[in-house]
């Protein structure tokens, strides 16, 4: 299991949406983490399990207490909310200001996120939106942690400039200027979103462009440009979301990379506890664990109940199991 950060280089390309999209339809436990600095959304969006608001005082802003004292991986769980849907939450931040009460503690959340996997109680994958990381972003301080690192970006020309020049610098400061992952350097991903029709292309194009010019960097995947798509994700559009292009495109990025990423994250995790006996993946749940769920799943809006008939707080439909829209 792994940590797998998402960000931007600048502008609104969807990287909110592209981590609930990919959370809400990832094959094994998960725990979705809003790092962005500037605040997350959520807490505005999304209805807890409960039917009710989330409480924007439990996540991100209530572990800066718990991680100063010292931050034990299973002690995330303290502070997680699952939504409607049954997707785990570490809720965000209210706003910039309150980043101050995080300053040193992102490496210490860092760790804490990678080391959930090795949890012999309660261990997730950690999925982070951090916003995004142009400038001195302390967000980046978690990126030494994670498996992948996936920096997400829309198709006009100037993204693709400015996502070739991060990935670049990115993969340099990652690995002591060498832009070749190492051993236990994470390795730099890019997502485009882009529409169904020409994604194929595009993708192919966009890794020849960042093969070209050493960033060190791949694509591993494209999302679709689907404004209905995240419109049903958020909870503010009726629909068949596990039917939406969104999802169906999240699905098949989660496919490929657990086929070229997935054997080597179990092994880590095996690795990490030798007393534990090796279990293969299960289509059913152990205890603490969430299974995925093939039923439809509409997301609540927050104060309103969750539909009739999905999960609550146990639960997670594969297809689909979060309300939250991105920036």
């Amino acid at each position: 299991m792994a940590l797998i950060a998402l960000a931007a280089d600048k502008g609104s390309p969807g990287v909110s949406t592209a981590a609930v999209a990919l959370a809400a339809v990832w094959p094994r436990r998960v725990l979705l983490a809003e790092t962005d600095p500037a605040g997350g959304d959520l807490v505005y969006r999304s209805a807890a399990a409960h039917g009710g608001p989330l409480n924007p005082n439990t996540g991100m802003l209530s572990i800066a207490a718990t991680a100063r004292r010292g931050l034990v991986p299973d002690q995330l769980w303290d502070h997680v909310q699952p939504l409607s849907g049954g997707l785990e939450v570490l809720v965000g931040l209210g706003n910039s200001e309150q980043a101050a009460g995080l300053a040193g503690l992102w490496p210490t959340l860092g760790h804490a996120f990678a080391s959930l996997a090795d949890s012999p109680h309660a261990a997730a994958d950690v999925i982070a939106d951090c916003g995004r990381i142009s400038g001195d972003t302390p967000a980046a301080e978690l990126f030494p942690h994670a498996s992948l690192v996936l920096l997400v970006s829309r198709t006009e020309p100037e993204a693709l400039a400015r996502v070739r020049d991060r990935a670049a610098a990115l993969a340099g400061k990652l690995n002591g200027g060498s832009r070749v992952a190492g051993p236990g350097s994470p390795m730099v991903g890019v997502v485009l979103i882009a529409d169904t029709g020409s994604a194929a292309k595009l993708a192919s194009q966009v890794n020849d462009m960042l093969v070209h010019a050493q960033t060190g960097a791949r694509v591993v995947g494209t999302l679709a440009d689907d404004p209905a798509g995240a419109e049903q994700l958020a909870g503010r559009r009726r629909g068949r979301l596990d039917k939406s292009l969104l999802i169906r495109t999240a699905r098949k990025v989660t496919a490929d990379l657990y086929q070229q990423y997935g054997a080597a994250w179990s092994a880590s995790a095996h690795a990490a506890q030798p007393h534990q006996p090796h279990q293969p993946h299960q289509s059913q749940p152990q205890q603490g664990q969430y299974a995925p769920s093939a039923q439809q799943y509409q997301p609540g809006q927050p104060g309103q109940p969750a539909p009739q008939g999905s999960p609550q707080g146990g639960g997670r439909p594969s297809d689909g199991r979060a309300a939250g829209a991105g920036r």
